[in-house]
């Protein structure tokens, strides 16, 4: 494939062909992480053994979004990586809050207003994230706010720092090839 300032270049057929690659694995990737957070067997974990999940959560998308960041930095094409990397930690993030939350309503239902499901939990988490807050669940301990806590501040930290890393790191690839 050629450099981003080649792309006008490449052949109508290279063109769509990675078009359609900058589609098909963004989807593929949030179709695989949303079968993974449903079919994954899981059991329900204790008050330390979530916030290890939680830690290890975090490590997980922040090791993640750095692989993806350095992935920009070396495309030919790094816009079209850019969407593959959003669409990476994108549902990491928000399935792992979503798993956490179910893990904590299943070891103690009294974590929120009602026992959550997976779905329910995944509804909670995108609630959360999206500040849109319907009320209809909410966390009712001091352990779950905490956990509620840290999803809003790293979704400041997501939204604010995450994508301008993430155009950073685009801007600077682009740079490079010019």
């Amino acid at each position: 494939m050629g450099h981003a300032s080649d792309f006008r270049n490449l052949t109508r057929r290279e063109r769509r062909r990675l078009l359609v690659r900058a589609c098909v694995r963004p989807l593929g990737t949030v179709v695989l992480c949303v079968v993974v957070y449903f079919a994954l067997p899981w059991t329900s974990i204790g008050n330390m053994s979530a916030v290890l999940f939680l830690a290890g959560g975090l490590l997980v998308v922040g090791s993640a979004a750095v692989w993806q960041i350095r992935r920009i930095f070396r495309s030919d094409v790094p816009a079209l990586q850019a969407i593959e990397a959003l669409s990476l930690i994108l549902p990491l993030y928000l399935l792992g809050f979503a798993a956490g939350y179910c893990l904590m309503s299943e070891s103690d239902p009294g974590y929120f207003t009602e026992p959550l499901t997976r779905m329910g939990a995944l509804y909670f988490s995108l609630t959360v994230f999206s500040t849109v807050g319907f009320g209809d669940i909410a966390a009712t301990t001091d352990a779950s706010r905490a956990v509620v806590s840290v999803q809003i501040i790293g979704n400041l930290i997501l939204l604010g720092v995450g994508i301008r890393a993430v155009v950073a790191a685009v801007d600077w690839a682009r740079k490079r090839r010019v």
